[in-house]
């Protein structure tokens, strides 16, 4: 029933910005902390950012000041505003989300979610 779709995903140039999204349905999205990972080839899949579903957020440092987290809770969306972009950016991004006991908590180990979307590809080119 739970099903995460991304979409925003494509190649951009080296200092260039795009705008991720991640469109909940089947769970009660308020109530959820919900995260970006991303995975490049032969490496391992690594935290971007999350939110919590009281609107805590934490950034991986590979991305603070660069990426932004946010989410549309009418809209069952959370956004993921990247801005700066460089080539070791380039990854899968995948969104994942998990059920939370208290507003404010959230996770940044993929280990503690247990839905996750099917990826977007981000390239950013030199």
């Amino acid at each position: 029933q739970v099903q995460l779709v991304e979409s925003g995903g494509g190649l951009v140039q080296a200092g260039g910005s795009l705008r991720l999204s991640c469109a909940a349905s089947g769970l009660s999205f308020s109530t959820y902390a919900m995260g970006w990972f991303r995975q490049a080839p032969g490496k391992e899949r690594e935290f971007v950012a999350a939110i919590s579903w009281y609107g805590n957020t934490v950034y991986a440092d590979s991305v603070k000041g660069r990426f932004t987290i946010s989410r549309d809770t009418a809209k069952n969306t959370v956004f993921l505003q990247m801005n700066s972009l460089k080539p070791e950016d380039t990854a899968v991004y995948l969104c994942a989300a998990d059920r939370t006991s208290s507003r404010g908590a959230y996770y940044t180990t993929s280990s503690k979610y247990n839905y996750w979307g099917q990826g977007t590809q981000v390239t950013v080119s030199s």
